[in-house]
């Protein structure tokens, strides 16, 4: 092979992987902006403000948001409600048990509840407005939480995945509902795990 074709094989291997690098990228930046797109056109937020816990049953169905016409409503009660764990576990689970319909809380359920907020009673405050791990989860007045979905949230018919942020969490929590008629009814609450604890309780603050 003489000079003349070395260098023109070499200029054809270079133009063809100049090709499919730039196909290549543009493809992924397609998906990226696809994927992005789908994210913004669906994202809904709704954000709700209460005056006071509710410490019973009672109290909760007095709420206008207890009609739970919306997966976004019964999401924010149930993170208001989780708030009153620390003063009354049967009041508390008797309001869940409102928020989940037709199927109360299974023992299983109440296990990990206990496991989960006992000693650390913050976790449900840390998704309120004006808390944060620096003041001890306190939230400020009156308590301001905001759902909003996402991409995915209704993938499955009867169903919506909503997310709720965290300040002692790097990530958005999900929570699950379950539609019934013309109600949306707690179904799984994934919002529940840990994060940063409180400055009081940090030995290295």
């Amino acid at each position: 092979m003489g000079l003349f074709d070395s260098i023109k094989n070499i200029i054809k291997s270079d133009v063809k992987h100049a090709v499919n690098q730039t196909a290549n990228n543009a493809a992924n930046n397609a998906v990226n902006a696809a994927h992005q797109a789908a994210k913004s056109a669906s994202q809904k937020k709704e954000t709700f403000s209460f005056q006071a816990v509710p410490k019973s049953v009672e109290e909760l169905k007095a709420l206008p948001e207890a009609d739970l016409s919306t997966p976004f409503k019964t999401a924010a009660l149930t993170m208001l409600v989780l708030m009153n764990y620390k003063n009354d576990v049967q009041a508390t689970l008797d309001m869940l048990n409102f928020l989940k319909g037709p199927e109360p809380l299974p023992e299983k359920e109440i296990q990990f509840l206990k496991d989960r907020l006992v000693g650390k009673e913050y976790v449900p405050a840390s998704f309120f407005a004006g808390a944060t791990p620096e003041n001890d989860y306190t939230p400020s007045m009156p308590l301001t939480i905001t759902v909003h979905d996402y991409a995915y949230s209704y993938q499955n018919a009867g169903y919506t995945m909503l997310m709720l942020h965290s300040s002692g969490a790097d990530d958005d929590r999900q929570i699950q509902l379950r539609s019934k008629g013309d109600q949306w009814f707690l179904w799984q609450n994934f919002a529940l795990s840990d994060m940063r604890i409180p400055k009081s309780q940090d030995k290295w603050a």
